[in-house]
């Protein structure tokens, strides 16, 4: 996806958050929101993909707070929010006839434990009081027949991961994906280096993944999303071989829309207008969305 003028203000409103979550040192803040400020003005152009800007961005305001990874200790309350409510979503697979498409409904719930941004979560513990709600909203767009049917007959999916809490129902996901297609090879993504409040193999690991998935890949670096040029060759191996590639979050469509994999299936919360517009769907909605 190509950077939208909303984007600009998402990202600096982004960039203040994890600035005031690393240092009350004001100087420190005051120092690496500016640096922000300048490199966005000399990277922003309507023809860039919004992640690779919002990656060099969010590195220099890294390297500026001296911090690797601002978000810390959200990442680690998110888990323990999401692991919480395990026995819920277990309760929920169990009493429907679609199992499946449950899981890809709580897994998608599970996105919006996104902070800093509009549309995203004050805090972890908000899940806990949204969780029936969005349960019940189900899905604003629902393309999981498609889905399944491409599933039962794929070989090999890939999965890339999101933020930390909703990675806890991605695992139910994996395993469910395992349950519909016994035969199936599936690999997880997480990302190559801890970057807003996305999933490392730190968590993979933490969360035992290995019990269910048949391998776990990393992208291989810092990037918001995924950055096709520093792709591992295992992961682009992957990537070429994969029948069906799910990807989670907002981060990942803004990534994988610019290129021409396929088929893709989106898991996520429309929780901003440029990526709503963006996919031609509703505001703040559950979607499972495929491009084929």
């Amino acid at each position: 996806m190509k950077i939208q003028t909303e984007c600009v203000p998402c990202l600096l409103k982004r960039i203040i958050y994890e600035a005031n979550l690393s240092t009350t040192d004001t100087a420190v803040k005051t120092k690496a929101i500016k640096n922000a400020c300048k490199l966005l003005s000399q990277l922003y152009d309507p023809n860039e993909c919004s992640a690779s800007i919002a990656t060099k961005v969010h590195k220099l305001v890294y390297e500026t707070l001296g911090d690797e990874d601002p978000y810390k200790e959200l990442k680690h309350q998110s888990n323990q929010i999401a692991q919480s409510l395990v026995p819920r979503v277990e309760k929920l697979i169990a009493q429907v006839e679609d199992p499946l498409k449950m899981s890809m409904l709580c897994a998608i719930i599970g996105n919006t434990m996104d902070f800093g941004i509009e549309g995203g979560s004050d805090h972890p513990e908000a899940l806990k009081e949204t969780f029936d709600h969005l349960v019940d909203e189900g899905l604003g767009h629902d393309d999981t027949n498609k889905v399944k049917r491409l599933i039962h007959n794929a070989k090999r999916v890939i999965l890339f991961t999101d933020n930390c809490g909703e990675i806890v129902f991605d695992k139910i996901l994996c395993r469910e994906l395992k349950s519909f297609n016994p035969n199936l090879f599936l690999t997880l993504v997480v990302r190559g280096e801890p970057i807003l409040s996305d999933a490392t193999s730190k968590d993979a690991k933490e969360l035992q993944f290995k019990e269910i998935v048949n391998e776990i890949l990393t992208t291989g670096c810092y990037a918001v999303g995924v950055d096709f040029e520093k792709l591992p060759n295992t992961l682009k191996k992957r990537l070429n071989e994969s029948d069906v590639v799910i990807c989670k979050g907002m981060a990942n469509y803004e990534s994988f829309s610019e290129t021409s994999y396929k088929p893709v299936v989106y898991l996520l919360r429309t929780k901003c207008n440029a990526i709503a517009n963006s996919m031609d769907l509703p505001l703040n909605s559950s979607v499972v969305k495929l491009y084929e």
